[in-house]
């Protein structure tokens, strides 16, 4: 194939966001720098697309983030105004801080920093000198997080520039102050922000005991929005731990000492949340603490407490996992009946708590958990296979999925029809151990048949 060949097929691609075919076009010597018809270079098309998988797939492929165009700016420098963290973190590339100059990282940081301080309706205003009103709407920036994306004067930008300062701040190692990057994250009070989660993301990666005093001590903020943050932070950091961790004993009596002093029910239930992420010795007298609390959040974390390194529950933890099997709330009495089943003695209640839960009309938001559940469960009597046949009614094919793996579990007669019953399943079951489990016993079935 020819250059203007590749060139053209290369530009289509990106304009239709095909980041797999940008792949194969680039492997085949396509050039990742190639301009449209307009004289732009391509990442900068997948950059005013939002494409993020195309910005990816160029930037794999060489794309130069710093060439400077016409109008004076680079690709990067319009990822920065663009507003997307999830594009510009692809365009930023790797080092930037030994690629780009010091006066060239000056100005990307005034950049940023001037877009989020003004922020991005009055800024556009100034841009266009549109004086309506602007159009904000919510999406997904990435997999995760949203962002608020506004469109005012025929420009559309993304207000995530508080992330990117953030971003690009610790990408040339400035240690921005803990306490003004905690404010930018709850300047957007919600944990799936992309400003949120940023700053929690950064501040997990500086790890200093300074850094680490400085965002605990905001559990003390009057601000629930800052003390969530504070929970988000330390529980982001127990996920993340993969090995010893000198912090992990502070963080542990931290989170205890919290627990026993929280009023907010909501930040209550995040504190107990990334509690149980820790080992702690007083760690079951908490959970029996708030076993009986009357916000329901809160006892969703109980019957996590309640159990520690699989060792047998006490006699208190027992009954108290026995009485949430049967909480008004429905999410409370599947977290109770999955972290107890592995009980014998508490078994059998906690089967007729489950059959109850899957019959039930107002339970429909945890089926699939209580499904997961019965199928997990070392009970193989008929009323659990029953309630598992029951199931393959359902609307939800992930719920006759997991019933149908649970009748082959049981090596029930019914499970020829139950995968029938499941329905066409898509390439993205390709290693689900369930779609394997049923094309297994199948396989085994036919096998058996054939050999009479």
């Amino acid at each position: 194939m020819g250059e203007g060949a590749l060139k053209s097929q290369l530009v289509s691609a990106v304009r239709t966001g095909d980041a797999e075919a940008v792949r194969t076009l680039l492997e085949r010597g396509a050039d990742p720098d190639a301009v449209d018809a307009n004289g732009l270079p391509v990442l900068c098309v997948a950059v005013a697309a939002y494409d993020e998988p195309v910005a990816e797939a160029l930037m794999e492929g060489g794309a130069d983030p710093d060439r400077v165009l016409p109008d004076g700016t680079t690709p990067l420098w319009r990822a920065v105004e663009g507003g997307s963290p999830a594009v510009f973190s692809r365009v930023l590339g790797n080092e930037p801080r030994l690629r780009l100059p010091e006066p060239a990282r000056e100005r990307l940081l005034a950049l940023a920093r001037s877009w989020y301080e003004t922020g991005v309706v009055e800024e556009l205003r100034r841009r266009t000198g549109a004086s309506g009103p602007a159009v904000t709407a919510r999406v997904l920036d990435d997999e995760y997080d949203y962002v608020d994306q506004v469109s005012l004067g025929g420009l559309v930008v993304r207000a995530g520039h508080g992330a990117i300062l953030t971003s690009l701040e610790w990408a040339f190692r400035i240690l921005t102050p803990v306490d003004e990057l905690i404010a930018r994250a709850v300047g957007q009070p919600d944990e799936d922000h992309v400003n949120w989660s940023t700053v929690c993301w950064i501040l997990t990666r500086r790890r200093s005991f300074e850094t680490w005093s400085a965002v605990v001590a905001h559990r003390h903020h009057p601000d629930p929005a800052h003390r969530r943050f504070v929970t988000d932070y330390v529980r982001t950091r127990g996920l993340l731990r993969t090995g010893p961790d000198s912090y992990e004993k502070k963080e542990s009596a931290y989170l205890a000492a919290w627990a026993a002093e929280e009023t907010d029910s909501e930040v209550l239930a995040k504190v107990l949340d990334a509690f149980t992420e820790y080992e702690h010795p007083g760690q079951e007298a908490i959970g029996l603490r708030y076993a009986t609390h009357p916000d329901p959040r809160v006892r969703r974390e109980v019957p996590y407490a309640l159990s520690t390194d699989a060792a047998p529950f006490t006699p208190a933890a027992r009954n108290a996992l026995l009485t949430l099997t049967r909480d008004p709330d429905a999410e409370v009495r599947i977290r109770a009946c999955t972290v107890g089943m592995r009980d014998d003695d508490l078994l059998p209640e906690i089967t007729r708590a489950l059959l109850l839960l899957v019959r039930d009309p107002d339970a429909a938001g945890v089926r699939g958990a209580t499904t997961a559940a019965l199928t997990g469960s070392r009970d193989r009597t008929p009323a659990v296979a029953d309630a598992l046949a029951a199931l393959l009614d359902d609307d939800d094919q992930l719920v006759r999925l997991e019933a149908a793996y649970g009748l082959a579990l049981h090596d029930d007669p019914r499970t020829d029809e139950a995968i029938e019953r499941v329905g066409p399943l898509g390439a993205a079951f390709e290693h689900d151990h369930r779609a394997s489990a049923l094309w297994q016993w199948r396989w085994r079935k036919k096998g058996s048949t054939a050999g009479q």
